[in-house]
Order: C-alpha cells, then sequence, then structure tokens
C-alpha cells in the first residue's frame, strides 16, 4: 500500500476495506451519514482501476476505507465476515434501519438474495422478535432460518402475500423490500400493515421499466423510506460486532472464483447457482 501525504487515518500495511462508494467524509452528506450522496463521491472503476483487480487507487482514502484491527489483519475467517459490510451486509442494514425495525419487532423481508439475506441477520441484530423472509429457493430459505428468519414463505404472487399476512395476523409494520422490481415492491405495500413502514434499498430497475402504482401506499398511509445504502457509515458499529462474534454474514458467500474466474462467478450469480461470490486474489 502507499499513501498519499494527506492520508491520515490508514497507512502502509494496514489490512482495510472499502464501501461500494467513494466518500470524502466531511462534506454535509457524509457528516449526516449520507455518504452515498457525497458531494466528491464517486464510483470503482476507470481512473481508480475498478474494484476487482490486484491494484486499486482509492481517492478520499480518509474517508472511504475502513481500517481493520491490527489483530485481525491476518484472521481469515474475520476478514471474510467484514467482506459484506462493504455491500450486502451494510444494504440489508439500511433496509432494516428504514423501515424501523427495533427490539421485539416483527418484521417481513421480500427477496432472497444476499441483500434480502443480511436483512433477516440485520433484523435479528437490532432485536425483532419475528422475521418472515419471503423467496422462492429452497437453499436460499435455509440461510435466512440460520441468519433468524422464524417462517419463511415461498409462494408467489398474491399466494405470498395472503401466505405472509395469514401468517402475521394482518401484516407486519417494518417491512423491508430487497429486490428491486415493481412485483416486489407490490408484495412490500401488500404485506405491510396499515401506519406501517418500508425500507426499500433494491436497486429499481424493474420499478422504472414497469411502473409502480403508489395508491396502495397512499391508502394505507404506508410510509416509504431508503435508497441506495450508505454504508460507509454503518461500517464501524457493524466491524464491532463482527470481531466481537455476534455477527457473521459470510455464509452468503456460496461460491469462490480467483480473478480468472471472475465471468463464471457473475454467471453463477446470474442463473441462481450462487447466492454471492468471493472472488480471491
Amino acid at each position: 500500500m502507499v499513501v498519499g501525504e494527506e492520508v491520515r487515518s490508514v497507512a502502509p500495511g494496514d489490512r482495510v476495506f472499502a464501501p461500494f462508494a467513494i466518500s470524502c467524509g466531511y462534506c454535509e452528506f457524509c457528516r449526516k451519514g449520507l455518504h452515498t450522496s457525497c458531494v466528491r463521491g464517486d464510483a470503482w472503476g476507470g481512473d481508480n482501476g475498478g474494484a476487482q483487480g490486484e491494484y486499486i487507487k482509492a481517492p478520499h482514502a480518509d474517508g472511504t476505507l475502513v481500517r481493520v484491527p491490527d489483530r485481525y489483519a491476518d484472521d481469515e475467517s474475520a476478514l471474510e465476515a467484514l467482506l459484506p459490510l462493504t455491500d450486502v451486509m451494510g444494504t440489508g442494514h439500511h433496509a432494516a434501519v428504514s423501515a424501523g425495525v427495533e427490539a421485539g419487532a416483527t418484521c417481513i423481508v421480500v427477496g432472497d438474495g444476499a441483500v434480502g439475506l443480511c436483512g433477516v441477520l440485520a433484523a435479528r441484530r437490532l432485536g425483532a422478535s419475528r422475521i418472515v423472509a419471503m423467496g422462492h429457493h429452497e437453499d436460499r430459505m435455509d440461510v435466512a432460518r440460520e441468519f433468524g428468519a422464524t417462517e419463511t414463505v415461498t409462494e408467489r404472487s398474491e399466494d405470498a402475500i395472503e401466505r405472509a399476512t395469514d401468517l402475521t395476523h394482518g401484516g407486519a409494520d417494518h417491512v423491508l423490500e430487497c429486490v428491486g422490481a415493481a412485483s416486489s415492491m407490490e408484495t412490500a405495500v401488500g404485506v405491510c400493515r396499515p401506519g406501517g413502514t418500508v425500507g426499500y434499498v433494491g436497486a429499481p430497475y424493474g420499478i422504472t421499466e414497469a411502473g409502480l402504482d403508489v395508491f396502495p401506499f397512499f391508502g394505507d398511509n404506508v410510509s416509504l423510506r431508503g435508497g441506495i445504502a450508505p454504508v460507509r457509515a454503518y461500517a464501524e458499529e457493524l466491524m464491532a460486532d463482527v470481531l466481537g462474534g455476534t455477527l457473521d454474514p459470510s455464509p452468503v458467500f456460496t461460491k469462490r472464483v480467483d480473478l480468472e474466474g471472475v465471468p463464471d462467478g457473475y454467471r453463477a450469480m446470474d442463473e441462481r447457482e450462487a447466492i454471492k461470490v468471493l472472488v480471491e486474489v
């Protein structure tokens, strides 16, 4: 590692991890915990080399990189558990926070991808007493149960909504939408109790293409909170739990590849053969 002369938080030899977005750490949005709205922000790629290579340039290192304590710098199991904090664990946590999950709450998680599964884990971490995971893949529902789901729903469309609302006696006050499709958002509002909150973090590509009827939100006074997750804001608190042994999102990694195997890793995720792929350099 080589650092610029103005960098203060990391030094050569440090083990670090980097969120999926670059942030300066001191603009008005970074100070309020919205690092993904940083006025000097950027994404990995282009001039900085991307994030799937042997070397990478990290602009705004002080505001972006998170230093791992020295005692864990060579602890492979700890590092593997920390890696999801760069994206899916922080994003699932943002869904739970946005949905207002708190101790004793009943919540429903829509989506069985890595973010949805981490949303289950985040809801458990925040103290939810009942967590209903909704998805279509039994192997992923096994992970959801491992992460703390108390019930699972694998039906589709209206059958899924009916099953989830029956299980929760009318729906949940806290719903995590972790897919980004119009159908998943319709499911989310369909299982949300009047006056409840949907915390949405699924990138809304499908919603943009298909359109979304917002009248169900309006009619039942359902709040919609969330967006692209400022995972840098959650990094230290989640890292403390990982290193303390109370949080481990690493089971979302179900396939490993080297740099040459990256295309196969993307194929495996696209074809639902893997939940999340770990690239080993």
